[in-house]
């Protein structure tokens, strides 16, 4: 199934991707965390590759990188693991990574592997989607998609241009920043919302910021659902995990568009 199908098909509410570090606490712990996320209801997980210099990050996800690293955790130790854990969960996996791992990697053998591993899509916060086109032109991504971000100073141009190739779900960023818990959203950021929706061929997702039950609600209302990062991580490295799934529940009582 691809992974705008995923989303759609969800069962009740809005979308829910809740974010991880791959690596944080540990690699053996991946697998088995993705399964109980799995178990509370989410509807894709965002796997975030450690990097040196993540430049879209803010400080709770930073130090969670920085955790992963000190452990020496690689991109191609999180795509091992994952096909060690082919069969024991069926929610789809975005990959969130960085240009540099990519390159070091190699395009053509990075989708390749990133297939083989089971991941349905990626993001790379760095690469332009202009620039991605020209990039992975050529490039049999073997049904990986390319997830594009959309933020609140984008152009309709761009945005028309953005939308007119989306594929696996647009990521609409509701901070003018880096990731990180707010309180406050920009007045016209559920009017944005709710007119990418309206114009997208696929699933438009909501993240940064993100941490309470109304967000969700608020949000998940707006879109097709949320992604939730720094609260998820900060939680979850708390032992918090029923923190988490009340988030995550919250998001089955939104009546939102499918």
């Amino acid at each position: 199934m691809r992974l705008d199908e995923a989303i759609r098909q969800r069962s009740e509410g809005t979308a829910f991707v809740p974010y991880i570090m791959a690596g944080d606490g540990g690699l053996d712990h991946l697998i088995p965390t993705i399964e109980r996320l799995e178990a509370m209801g989410a509807t894709a997980i965002e796997l975030g590759i450690p990097f040196s210099d993540p430049v879209a990050d803010g400080p709770i996800i930073e130090a969670a990188g920085m955790r992963a690293l000190e452990q020496g955790v690689t991109l191609t130790d999180v795509l091992d693991r994952l096909i060690e854990g082919t069969g024991r969960f069926s929610v789809p996996i975005v990959l969130m990574t960085y240009l540099n791992p990519v390159f070091r990697f190699g395009v053509e053998r990075f989708f390749e592997r990133t297939a083989a591993s089971g991941v349905s899509g990626v993001i790379i916060p760095d690469l332009p989607f202009e620039e991605s086109l020209d990039l992975f032109a050529g490039i049999d991504r073997h049904g990986v998609a390319v997830v594009p971000l959309v933020t609140l100073t984008s152009s309709q141009t761009r945005i028309d241009t953005i939308l007119d190739q989306a594929e696996g779900f647009v990521y609409a960023v509701t901070l003018k920043g880096t990731t990180g818990k707010t309180d406050v959203f920009p007045d016209e950021l559920l009017e944005h919302l709710r007119s990418l929706t309206a114009r997208s061929p696929v699933p438009v997702l909501a993240g940064f910021g993100v941490h309470r039950t109304d967000q969700v609600r608020t949000l998940g209302s707006a879109c097709d659902g949320v992604v939730v990062g720094s609260f998820i991580v900060e939680a979850l490295h708390a032992g918090r995990e029923q923190d988490v799934a009340t988030l995550i529940a919250s998001a089955r009582t939104v009546n939102a568009k499918k």
